[in-house]
């Protein structure tokens, strides 16, 4: 529906002092510190593993050489998603605006809704990222944070906690430990570290307390903060498009991990309709988020 002279009757009188509800600060870009930004020119883009070699066998005298072989795996695919929006304003309106309130900054609003809707989707990768009805799969047919990752040689992986555990100092630790014990697909260990902790914004006063201090907290033991100490996890990052006030992440250096493919940028343009003189804008973008590794991801839901 455009907008019109009834959409703002206020507009065409004087006597209004301010026009509220649209100037408001945003955060800064959040999203791109939950994914690597990656550039794409195709209809969809894919990641395929690889198995991998395994351990040596021993080779006795005269014997042959065990021969090992390795193939493709699991295959991740992102497929890009366009987003659009856009309003449209009669020509009677824009001339009889008193305030210049209908025509003002008139992609303002639009690009406003366009970074939230990228927030939004991106964060959604990790609201949706435990076992519930409908949250999407990947590669190897399992939700992004699960108990029995398949390894496509054979046996499974888990980037969860045993127990599901609300964020606190024991759970961290015990998080950074598992990480540390990530393997190849062929079982072999990996170095993989920690980089960031992901939280949403209701836990951003517990993890500092956790891991800004030189000392252990909640205890009147003298240890020190094994943590902070050993640099285990770097850095805080608070988002505040995720959902679940309880649930928190930890983003490791596992490359081709979390991904974001941006196909097209946020594209705003406009235009005059012959016929009615009206005004129509428009702003679309096409991308996609997701993961090829699910060694770049660790978490819980909470308690």
């Amino acid at each position: 529906m455009a907008i019109n002279s009834s959409s703002f009757a206020k507009a065409l009188w004087p006597g209004v002092n301010a026009w509220y509800g649209k100037a408001y600060d945003q955060y800064p870009v959040e999203y791109t510190k939950l994914f690597d930004k990656y550039s794409s020119t195709r209809q969809f883009e894919e990641d395929v593993g690889i198995s991998s070699f395994g351990l040596l066998s021993v080779k006795t005298e005269g014997a042959p050489i065990t021969f090992d072989t390795e193939r493709q795996a699991f295959t991740s695919r992102y497929t890009h998603v366009v987003y659009a929006s856009g309003f449209i304003i009669t020509r009677e309106i824009m001339d009889d605006d008193q305030y210049d309130v209908v025509g003002q900054n008139k992609a303002e609003g639009l690009a406003f809704s366009a970074r939230q809707t990228k927030e939004v989707v991106a964060a959604n990768v990790y609201n949706r990222a435990f076992t519930g009805s409908g949250n999407p799969t990947y590669g190897d047919g399992q939700v992004l944070l699960y108990a029995s990752h398949p390894n496509f040689a054979g046996g499974t992986q888990s980037n969860v906690l045993s127990t599901a555990a609300d964020l606190s100092e024991a759970a961290l630790e015990q998080a950074v430990i598992d990480i540390a014990g990530f393997t190849n697909d062929r079982g072999l260990l990996i170095a993989v570290r920690p980089q960031s902790l992901i939280i949403p914004r209701q836990l951003m006063f517990e993890a500092k307390r956790i891991l800004g201090t030189e000392l252990r907290v909640g205890t009147a033991n003298n240890d020190l903060n094994a943590i902070k100490t050993l640099g285990s996890l770097p850095t805080i990052v608070t988002n505040h498009f995720l959902t679940d006030t309880d649930a928190w992440f930890i983003r490791t250096d596992v490359k081709n991990g979390m991904k974001y493919f941006e196909r097209r940028g946020d594209e705003f343009a406009m235009d005059n309709d012959f016929d009615t003189e009206n005004a129509k804008f428009k702003v679309t973008g096409r991308y996609s988020f997701g993961n090829t590794d699910w060694r770049a991801i660790y978490g819980s839901p909470g308690a």
